[in-house]
């Protein structure tokens, strides 16, 4: 009960400074302090509406706003967002564009489980929709899943994917960022094996730690540093009563939205303290910089405990992945078997949480994939979110994967096996 209690004091928290900014606004909105030339009124009343608006987003999942789409016809079309697959830990949506007809290039985003909801990939959706038919995981909030749906770890996922992949069909392309690299190349290995005609054409890897120890960062360091009991014991909690959720053992979001701000504490503070002065000049909107930015950031979930202590157990310390042991449902997963499916490595020369070495190592470990099927970039200048979203993703990065994926989409032919190449 400690940690629901825990759990229900972080929300009370926050629901706390939420109606703190809210009355601050509307009590300093009042017409009758017009009267009074006292600045302080109008401090009071920017502070209340960046800290409510602040606060409320932290538990507010944000919209797509992907609504209208203008294709080279010159209209307007509706983009309908549309679940091929609902599962209760998560969806695959499908952004049809009416009217359109359907696109050769057939692209799955796989949108990472690390705290942040899938819309965090909104504008790589906008840049791909432009002439691919895309699609997207889509991960629940697990304070929003009953117990009574069960476990959900990295084994889960892989699977997740699995049946994602059978349900769009060979001819799908992989994106996939960040988080679920490592799993998304497991998932592929599986189906080579399981079901061999479902992989996908190619598959292309972004910023993903598909070997951690490849290049040390604060996060690896993090997660050799620490004890999984240590884990345990400081970041999982449950589920309060206020959620469909209760006590469910998982990673809260607004303990990990506390990490991240206090990794650059004085820059968002100088960040809200530069929005609260912009308020009060009358210079800020509902979609500025500012908003458009922290409405996403400030937006968290909730992860499965079961999902976030064997991602650092399995994939950081023990390298799973990496060592070719990886094993989901019983079977072990040979990374080797992966034949037919063009792989390509995209990473940040600046990417300061997945260095620049991590994702790379996926193309030594493709053992049984002819060379003519690898390839790798590297971005100059970009960290890590810049090589999904943003000027580095738009006109250097885009345009490859794009041009990966067109050299890649024919029916794949089988690769010769060493004993053939010996032969010969």
């Amino acid at each position: 009960m400690r940690y629901m209690a825990t759990y229900d004091l972080m929300e009370t928290i926050r629901n706390t400074n939420q109606w703190m900014g809210a009355t601050a606004s509307a009590m300093a909105s009042y017409p009758m302090f017009a009267m009074v030339p006292n600045p302080a009124f109008s401090w009071m009343a920017a502070w209340g509406e960046v800290t409510e608006r602040t606060f409320q987003r932290m538990v507010v999942k944000p919209d797509w706003g992907i609504r209208t789409f203008t294709c080279e016809d010159g209209k307007d079309h509706l983009v309908n967002i549309e679940p091929v697959v609902e599962r209760p830990f998560g969806d695959l949506l499908h952004f049809n564009v009416s009217g359109r007809e359907e696109q050769p290039r057939k692209v799955l985003l796989v949108a990472p489980m690390s705290g942040h909801y899938s819309t965090l990939l909104r504008s790589t959706v906008k840049s791909l929709l432009v002439n691919c038919e895309v699609y997207i995981t889509d991960w629940h909030n697990a304070r929003d899943i009953p117990v009574s749906e069960g476990k959900f770890d990295i084994e889960d996922y892989t699977l997740y994917l699995v049946d994602f992949l059978k349900a769009l069909g060979p001819e799908t392309h992989v994106i996939a960022v960040c988080q679920p690299a490592p799993l998304t190349l497991a998932a592929t290995a599986y189906l080579a094996e399981e079901d061999p005609s479902a992989q996908p054409r190619s598959l292309t890897l972004i910023g993903g730690p598909i070997d951690p120890n490849a290049a040390a960062t604060d996060v690896t360091d993090f997660g050799h540093r620490v004890t999984m009991g240590q884990l345990e014991e400081m970041m999982i909690q449950r589920v309060g009563f206020k959620y469909p959720g209760v006590g469910r053992m998982v990673y809260p979001g607004l303990l990990q939205l506390a990490s991240f701000m206090s990794m650059n504490g004085e820059r968002h503070t100088g960040a809200f303290v530069d929005q609260i002065q912009r308020v009060m000049r009358g210079e800020a909107s509902d979609h500025d910089a500012h908003n458009r930015f922290y409405d996403e950031y400030l937006a968290v979930m909730d992860m499965p405990a079961e999902f976030y202590l064997s991602t650092v157990e399995r994939i950081f310390k023990n390298g799973e992945i990496a060592a070719n042991e990886f094993v989901v449902a019983g079977r072990k997963v040979d990374i080797g078997k992966i034949t037919t499916v063009a792989v390509k490595t995209v990473e940040g020369a600046k990417d300061d949480i997945t260095a620049p070495g991590q994702c790379v190592a996926a193309l030594d470990m493709l053992t049984g994939l002819p060379d003519d099927k690898k390839a790798s970039h590297v971005e100059p200048g970009a960290g890590h979110y810049g090589i999904f979203a943003g000027k580095s993703w738009r006109n250097n990065i885009r345009p490859l994967v794009l041009d990966f994926i067109d050299a890649n989409s024919g029916a794949p032919k089988k690769a010769a096996t060493k004993a053939k190449i010996a032969a010969v």
